[in-house]
């Protein structure tokens, strides 16, 4: 026999002998390790064995914003949303207070509302304040708002800030479109 098999042939050997774990050998001080009883079931978990028992600490990076915007007031000028004073028609999209390109109710569009069915997550509500007294809006505008699933609320702008005021409290997802009120109604 060829002296290279030989030597194969007593490498093998000595693999599969005593004290070899998948083919490798293992010192003798490695074996009686391996060769020890696993725990008994009577053993308990204590604080060390297991994670359950380890305290967590979570740490924020940064904390999300309320998102809770009340209005405090009102005026022919504009809104003090939050405490942030706002001039003119403004849309709440909490965080958010975003001016509003419409001067009266005439100007309420499909289109000057779109922005509110393009949010996520989805407001559930929009009240729209129409200023001094509720009017009626396009049919065709509310009907645009209701297929994209927002229930509407069309009121005069005082009822629109307490109700958007009382919606928000209750952490419902709801946005405003308001219209300040003119000079001679307007509440402080």
């Amino acid at each position: 026999m060829c002296p290279c098999v030989i030597m194969a042939a007593a490498s093998v050997a000595r693999a599969l002998s005593p004290g070899c774990v998948h083919g490798l050998r293992l010192g003798a001080r490695l074996l009686p390790v391996l060769s020890r009883a696993s725990p008994a079931r009577e053993h308990r978990l204590g604080p060390a064995d297991d994670e359950l028992y380890q305290r967590t600490s979570v740490s924020v990076m940064q904390k999300e914003a309320d998102g809770a915007a009340i209005i405090y007031s009102y005026s022919p000028n504009g809104f003090n949303i939050s405490g942030n004073r706002v001039l003119g028609p403004c849309a709440v999209v909490p965080p958010a207070i975003l001016q509003w390109n419409v001067g009266r109710h005439t100007d309420i569009t499909a289109e000057s509302l779109s922005l509110f069915h393009l949010l996520e997550p989805r407001i559930e509500v929009l009240v729209v304040g129409t200023g001094a007294r509720t009017e009626r809006l396009d049919p065709d505008v509310l009907d645009f708002l209701r297929k994209k699933g927002i229930a509407v609320e069309v009121q005069d702008t005082a009822n629109a800030c307490a109700t958007f005021n009382f919606l928000s409290s209750e952490r419902r997802l709801v946005a405003a479109a308001l219209i300040p009120p003119p000079a001679s109604s307007a509440g402080q």
